[in-house]
C-alpha cells in the first residue's frame, strides 16, 4: 500500500518513489493527476532510469493518483516553492486539463516528467533528478 505524507491539493507535484528512479505527476483534484507516459500504453511511465528513456513520443495523460503510483510509496513535494511562486491554481489546473492526452516531447535531461509537472505548476520547466 502506498503511503503519503498528507492529503494533496489541486496543482499540488506528486513525487511517485519508483525503484532507481522518481516519477512526476500533477494532482488534478478528485483522485486523478496528469502525468507524461510513453504513448504504448503497455511501457511503463517515463523517468529518469526507465527503460523507455529512448522513446521520444510521449504523451500526457489524465488518470487516477491510485493507478499511477500503483504499490510504490508517494507524496507532495512543491520543493520548488521556496524559490518560485506558483501561478494561481485555476491556472494550473486550466494548463493541465490543455494538456490531456496530447503528445508531448520527451527527452530525459531537458524533457522529462518533472519538467512537464513543473512547467504546468510555475509556467517554467525544472528539474533537479538526472540520471
Amino acid at each position: 500500500m502506498s503511503r503519503r505524507r498528507h492529503q494533496p491539493k489541486p496543482g499540488d507535484l506528486i513525487e511517485i518513489k519508483r525503484p532507481l528512479y522518481q516519477h512526476w505527476a500533477l494532482y488534478l483534484g478528485n483522485g486523478y493527476v496528469i502525468h507524461v507516459t510513453a504513448e504504448d500504453e503497455s511501457i511503463p511511465p517515463l523517468s529518469a532510469g526507465s527503460v523507455t528513456i529512448l522513446t521520444k513520443k510521449a504523451k500526457a495523460k489524465k488518470q487516477l493518483l491510485e493507478e499511477v503510483v500503483g504499490n510504490n510509496d508517494w507524496e507532495v513535494n512543491n520543493k520548488y516553492d521556496r524559490s518560485r511562486t506558483p501561478l494561481p491554481v485555476e491556472e494550473i489546473i486550466r494548463r493541465a486539463k490543455g494538456c490531456i492526452d496530447k503528445e508531448v516531447t520527451y527527452d530525459l535531461l531537458e524533457s522529462n516528467c518533472e519538467h512537464f509537472v513543473t512547467w504546468l505548476r510555475y509556467g517554467e520547466a525544472d528539474c533537479s533528478q538526472h540520471a
